[in-house]
């Protein structure tokens, strides 16, 4: 530039509102030096004038000389002394911050441009005066419009703006103005129809936040912490898939560090639960054998060793749910009825919520270290996962306490006890024998269970079938499920999933296997042939007409050999429910199953057409119309 303001002309004193018309001339002159005198006195009208004369100013000035000041300040133009950069610097910022005062103008794409160069001079400046004005100008650019927020995701911006936090002081303008504008991104960007580009920008976030999650100790590291628990907590976000999809980084083990802290302190109790949210998302995101891995970094003074950090995790659910617990009882059984009462229920089922299901992945990648399933780089001693499961047995005890004390109180629809049937279901799925007594006496009470919203029990039931389709293997689990008639709701709530869009065939498939060994083991328990049945068959056949995957084919006729064992064709036709239609299609579900080839390696699948072959023979000539359509196509 040909000529440049002293450092002390950049700050002019406050005046009284100068002439617009003079600003607005010197502004629009061809020179240099007519621009920056414009400026000196646009500075001024941007403090004390309206929104509509600091959009004249904009107009007059226009972005592009604006950013020319600032690439000088940046020295990224040649000549000029150093403290006229500095002051050119401070001119450009002081009138882009007053500029950004209206939203219209900050919305400007002129101004939104210069997000970078800002960011560059936070990167650079060591002058707390200079980085104060550029976080309040950043701010203004975010808040004004999305293409606003959203230019701070391109490439290397957020590195620049956010590296440098940890170096603020404590406590000064500088930090408490960076906060706010990070915590402004977190909650104003929306990922969904983000660009790659800018999704990788987002990364950069939960880099910077994590690094100052583990190294800061000061409420920042609060601050941290909840900004990562509110990017990391959405649901089914393409920023998990491309967190997923980056190497093993620093990052992680940053977020180890910090909620290690955290949990080892004297916090309360609500950041406590944010970190163990940050846990539970952790492992939702990168998968639940994230919590025994052991993380490789430079600096390991601060990481915790592995089974320390399981433990650690672990008891702190366990100490927080057991409080959470109690104090839910409390408030819906025995304290005085009022709208505070039913918010903090609400408060407290959905913190719940969030300690049971960490809870639930802690249990899978315990399943998954036992059994060999575990990752590559999982290092946990089998002296810790005894240590853990003597845990969740004392805490699944607990949650049954609660449930029988929902039981005595008359109180079988919550959110929260659904959710206490489903952490019960997620532990009996690997321990199906633990706290016998106890769910000997509860499950008829688990199985009434309904979720806020519906209109009858289901996914209680649901969450008992991997415990049912292993107790009812032997004939005392039959008993149990046959005392109160649970083996009709599991009928039921088969059928209930060939009604709903998209069959979930796990669960299908052990609902199945429930009602297989049910009546495989069920030791004279007295089956009567009536609408329940009569459903269940009708259901089977929907279910295999669906696809020609062999499993659910072998399994659907296998269980339906052994339920038309116990009738008869003519009595069947006799139900206003069963048409011949329908006796079709179990025909050719029958035929089907006779021809499937079953791999010599298969054994489920073989025993399943050892049961139909057996079957079939027996009630063959009870099923005329069955025994045509059969011996058509196959010869058994």
């Amino acid at each position: 530039m040909d000529s440049s303001p002293t450092p002390a002309a950049a700050a002019p004193m406050a005046a009284p509102a100068p002439p617009l018309e003079d600003c607005l001339r010197l502004l629009r002159g061809e020179r240099d030096e007519q621009k920056l005198a414009g400026l000196l006195v646009a500075a001024n009208v941007c403090r004390a004038g309206d929104a509509g004369s600091i959009r004249k100013v904009y107009d007059a000035v226009g972005p592009r000389f604006l950013r020319r000041l600032l690439n000088t300040g940046l020295g990224k133009v040649e000549g000029g002394k150093e403290e006229e950069r500095e002051a050119y610097l401070r001119l450009a910022l002081t009138v882009l911050a007053g500029l950004a005062r209206v939203p219209e103008v900050a919305a400007d794409e002129g101004v939104v441009s210069t997000v970078p160069l800002v960011a560059e001079v936070v990167s650079k400046s060591a002058d707390p005066a200079i980085i104060e004005e550029c976080f309040e100008l950043l701010s203004l650019i975010a808040i004004a419009s999305e293409d606003g927020a959203c230019k701070f995701c391109e490439p290397g911006v957020i590195d620049m703006i956010f590296l440098q936090i940890s170096s603020l002081l404590d406590g000064s303008k500088c930090i408490e103005l960076a906060i706010n504008l990070m915590r402004l991104l977190v909650h104003k960007l929306k990922f969904d129809n983000m660009s790659v580009e800018n999704l990788q920008g987002m990364t950069s976030m939960v880099t910077c936040l994590a690094r100052l999650f583990a190294v800061l100790h000061t409420a920042v590291k609060f601050d941290a912490l909840h900004m990562l628990t509110t990017l990391l907590s959405q649901k089914e976000s393409p920023l998990h898939d491309l967190l997923r999809s980056m190497p093993a980084s620093i990052w992680e083990s940053n977020i180890r560090v910090g909620i290690t802290a955290i949990l080892q302190n004297r916090v309360v109790s609500s950041e406590k639960l944010h970190a163990l949210l940050l846990a539970e998302c952790m492992m939702s995101i990168l998968g639940e054998d994230w919590l025994s891995e052991d993380c490789k970094i430079q600096d390991t003074q601060n990481v915790l060793p592995v089974d320390k950090f399981v433990l650690l995790v672990l008891e702190s659910a366990r100490i927080e749910v057991a409080v959470l617990l109690n104090e839910l009882a409390y408030l819906k059984y025995e304290s005085s009825k009022t709208s505070q009462t039913d918010e903090a229920v609400c408060q407290k089922q959905r913190n719940l919520a969030i300690l049971f299901s960490l809870i639930e992945r802690t249990i899978k990648m315990i399943s998954n270290a036992t059994s060999g399933e575990g990752a590559p780089s999982q290092t946990i001693r089998e002296s810790t996962i005894m240590q853990a499961i003597t845990g969740l047995n004392e805490t699944i005890s607990l949650v049954l306490d609660f449930l029988q004390d929902a039981k005595d109180h008359g109180q079988q629809k919550g959110d929260d006890l659904l959710a206490a049937a489903r952490i019960v279901g997620s532990y009996l799925a690997e321990a199906p024998y633990a706290c016998k007594e106890k769910i000997r006496n509860l499950l008829e009470f688990i199985f009434s269970i309904e979720g806020q919203d519906e209109s009858s029990p289901f996914y209680s039931i649901c969450f008992m079938l991997p415990m049912l389709s292993q107790i009812t293997m032997e004939a005392d689990g039959c008993i149990i499920l046959a005392s109160f008639g649970g083996y009709k709701a599991v009928i039921d709530c088969l059928v209930k999933m060939t009604e709903q869009d998209g069959i979930d065939n796990g669960s299908m498939f052990l609902a199945c296997d429930t009602i297989i060994n049910f009546m495989s083991n069920r030791k004279g328990v007295n089956i009567p042939v009536d609408s329940c049945f009569i459903r269940l068959l009708k259901a089977l056949v929907a279910w295999a007409g669906t696809t020609n995957a062999s499993s659910v084919t072998m399994t659907a006729s296998c269980l339906c050999a052994m339920l038309i064992d116990l009738t008869s064709e003519e009595f069947l036709l006799s139900c206003s429910d069963f048409d011949t239609k329908t006796l079709g299609s179990l025909s050719e579900l029958i035929v089907r199953s006779l021809q499937q080839d079953v791999p010599d390696d298969d054994e489920e699948q073989f025993n399943q057409k050892q049961i139909i072959v057996s079957g079939y023979r027996r009630w063959a000539d009870r099923f005329p119309h069955v025994k045509n359509v059969v011996e058509q196509h196959v010869s058994v």
